[in-house]
């Protein structure tokens, strides 16, 4: 499952794209970056004294004293959304998941047009086990934001855990035609595509998620499993070889048990 997105929304954004983890936030600028900036001097009782340094504590991992602080922001300015949105990010990383959800669904009573906020709140969902509300916040998501890669690819990964194989793959598609060299939607689809049985269709995705990574050794696990599943054991044997090489431990196990017991490859094959 792809990770929480976030965006920071205020006066401008500076943090690179693919940052794992962004903040909604008032910010300062300079010539080398992005600073936050936090007078000591200024009114204590003010929002976004609060705020700001609970931005600055939550960039340092201090998620407890970021929620603190976010908390008195509220607190003075009980409709300030970002401050709900920030402390729910802070929650989830500390994994309040339900403290998390509590944070998002004050954000869309705010902002009901908030697509991040259904995207985290259903991200928290999907850890607690909640995969029909996860479906219903990333359907809503991508109501909103129609090219969100990411909220395909995690409603796939629910309907995956509710066993709605073909719910899965067409969301992993989608998420593959917005996001093309996604080696992981490959992935995904791949493994779902074993569960049906469509042994070729997997080969066919684990193969082309090797093609973006060709150092995924999950791929090469897999695309062994549905070799092996077809009874071709030479083959599965081959990429299993290659997982192991990649430090699979799986892979360098049924190395031992499948190919060399049945004489497959040869006990001098090397792999990790």
């Amino acid at each position: 499952m792809k990770k929480r997105t976030a965006f920071v929304a205020a006066i401008l954004s500076l943090i690179p794209f693919g940052q794992p983890l962004l903040i909604k936030t008032g910010v300062a600028l300079s010539s080398i970056g992005l600073i936050i900036s936090v007078s000591e001097k200024v009114n204590a009782a003010d929002n976004s004294f609060y705020f700001n340094r609970a931005y600055e504590k939550a960039e340092k991992g201090d998620h407890y004293g970021a929620i603190s602080d976010y908390t008195k922001a509220i607190e003075i300015e009980p409709n300030d959304a970002q401050a709900y949105y920030n402390r729910g990010i802070s929650k989830g990383e500390l994994k309040d998941y339900y403290g998390a959800i509590s944070d998002y669904t004050k954000v869309i009573e705010l902002d009901p047009k908030d697509s991040e906020a259904y995207y985290n709140r259903a991200w928290d969902k999907s850890e607690i086990g909640d995969y029909y509300g996860a479906i219903s916040d990333y359907t809503k998501a991508i109501e909103i934001n129609p090219n969100d890669a990411d909220a395909y690819y995690n409603r796939g990964d629910a309907k995956n855990n509710i066993k709605d194989y073909y719910g899965a793959i067409s969301d992993y598609t989608k998420s593959i035609e917005l996001d093309p060299k996604d080696a992981e939607a490959y992935l995904n689809r791949g493994f779902v595509k074993d569960e049906l049985k469509d042994y070729y269709g997997a080969i066919s995705d684990y193969t082309k998620a090797i093609e973006l990574n060709p150092n995924y050794a999950d791929a090469y696990r897999n695309l062994g499993i549905a070799k092996e599943n077809l009874g071709d054991l030479k083959g599965a044997c081959s990429d299993w070889q290659k997982a192991s090489q990649l430090g699979d431990q799986d892979a360098t196990q049924w190395i031992r048990n499948d190919c060399w017991n049945k004489h497959v490859i040869s006990m001098n094959s090397s792999f990790s």
